[in-house]
């Protein structure tokens, strides 16, 4: 009887540990250990941010911890003179989460928001940590006794956090005109702005915008094309105009010039 109660009790533990547990699935960046077979909401932030860093050469966060994800983590780890092992260990998770100078995408839009709902930043959201940027969290954190060196890390974002909820441009909608590009002609290189290889991935669905106008890094639906992200720039992309990626030259010409409607869904 008393074998059998004890039985039951480790039972009952059990359930509650994994109750108490969080789901790898619902686990956020830096939870866990991540490696080559995860997968999880947290491996598809970390893959947003290794977009954000200008590493990820796929167009969309899968989910799924592959060989592309391991090789985007080995080249951040080398960029940021970190043991290059492929692996999302806590350090790794913790640099990742640093936003500064020159980061581009999704995490950059959200503290713009941030800051612009605490009144330091003025201009549009465009999804670019430029020096617009670094000056208003310059601003934000000599504000909050915070040392002022423009960039967004722990204490900053935590702060943030605490301040102002995290946003994008989610819900505008507009009429542009678009055009169409390849990635396959002379002296193009294939990789944009966002650092998203076209010529190795043409199944990406992908347009140049003025981030003015769409921040870099928005996922958007294009009228006639699809659902795309906005990880692109050119010299004729100004204001309300778009170019969108087609990787057939031929298909790309028969899209030619067209008003259409996009709609930032995220």
């Amino acid at each position: 009887m008393l074998k059998r109660f004890r039985n039951m009790l480790m039972v009952f533990a059990a359930g509650v540990l994994m109750l108490a547990a969080p789901s790898f699935t619902e686990a956020a960046l830096g939870d866990r250990t991540l490696a080559n077979g995860s997968s999880g909401s947290d491996v598809t932030e970390l893959q947003d941010y290794l977009m954000t860093k200008g590493v990820f050469p796929y167009h969309t966060s899968t989910g799924y911890y592959g060989s592309i994800t391991v090789e985007a983590v080995k080249d951040f780890q080398r960029k940021r003179h970190l043991k290059v092992d492929g692996i999302a260990g806590s350090q790794t998770s913790h640099a990742l989460k640093v936003l500064r100078y020159g980061d581009i995408g999704k995490q950059v839009i959200q503290i713009q928001y941030q800051l612009k709902q605490t009144g330091h930043y003025k201009s549009n959201l465009d999804g670019i940590y430029g020096n617009g940027t670094v000056s208003a969290v310059k601003s934000f954190q000599k504000q909050r006794g915070l040392t002022a060196d423009g960039i967004a890390g722990p204490r900053t974002r935590a702060e943030l956090d605490r301040k102002a909820k995290r946003g994008s441009a989610a819900g505008k909608t507009l009429t542009v005109e678009s055009t169409a590009y390849t990635a396959d002609c002379e002296g193009c290189s294939g990789v944009t702005r966002m650092g998203l290889d076209l010529n190795k991935y043409p199944d990406a669905k992908v347009i140049a915008v003025d981030p003015s106008v769409i921040p870099l890094g928005s996922i958007v639906k294009v009228e006639g094309y699809g659902v795309a992200i906005a990880a692109d720039i050119g010299g004729g992309i100004n204001g309300s105009s778009i170019d969108v990626f087609i990787p057939n030259r031929s298909d790309a010409l028969q899209w030619g010039r067209k008003s259409v409607r996009v709609e930032v869904i995220e």
